[in-house]
């Protein structure tokens, strides 16, 4: 993704998500897999898409250089482990970084959101109550599993309480990466993932 007019602030932002070494394809496979899961994660609570995405890449001034390099994060194209992937079609580290860049943005824009269903999950674990019995955090977790389970297909498939467990990790994940500082920890959990 070329930049192009960038904030002063969004540079600095960018700047911040360093890399010791380069990435290997096997790397930058594994952290597009963890993208699209946050991904999955923003779409079931805050019904984020492609279209969203594409308006935070025009609000931060990240300008793709096509609309198919989205379509390519997107869950809808995902990487098999059976299928090679060009080498032109493999999201690159600077893709990565602008893709970090949006996902911390949306989750910002929908932070009051994401607190609202965190709150949720903790008084309801508080209270040893059933999660369905909020209608948010029920809607959530049946979107979630739903579409994990169409976008993640060459994933492992996970029994449902194994799919309840990930929704409610990435619903915690998406608190910390709407913060000031939201970008830099996705970044840095990304590297760790890959180790």
């Amino acid at each position: 993704m070329q930049l192009k007019g960038l904030s002063p602030r969004l540079v600095s932002q960018r700047e911040e998500l360093t890399l010791t070494s380069s990435l290997d394809p096997v790397q930058l496979d594994n952290m597009k897999s963890q993208l699209d899961e946050i991904f999955i994660a923003l779409e079931a609570l805050a019904g984020v898409d492609e279209q969203a995405i594409l308006a935070a890449a025009n609000a931060l001034n990240i300008q793709s250089t096509a609309q198919e390099r989205i379509n390519l994060w997107s869950r809808h194209q995902p990487v098999s482990e059976s299928v090679e992937v060009e080498e032109s079609e493999r999201l690159n580290e600077e893709d990565l970084r602008s893709l970090v860049l949006i996902i911390s943005h949306l989750a910002k824009q929908h932070q009051e959101l994401i607190r609202r269903a965190v709150a949720l999950l903790e008084q309801l674990t508080e209270e040893k109550r059933q999660l369905n019995t909020s209608s948010l955090l029920d809607d959530y977790i049946k979107t979630f599993s739903k579409l994990y389970s169409e976008g993640m297909k060459h994933q492992q498939t996970l029994s449902p309480d194994a799919l309840t467990q990930q929704a409610l990790k990435k619903i915690m994940d998406l608190l910390f990466y709407s913060t000031s500082s939201g970008h830099q920890r996705l970044w840095y959990s990304l590297l760790e993932k890959t180790r």
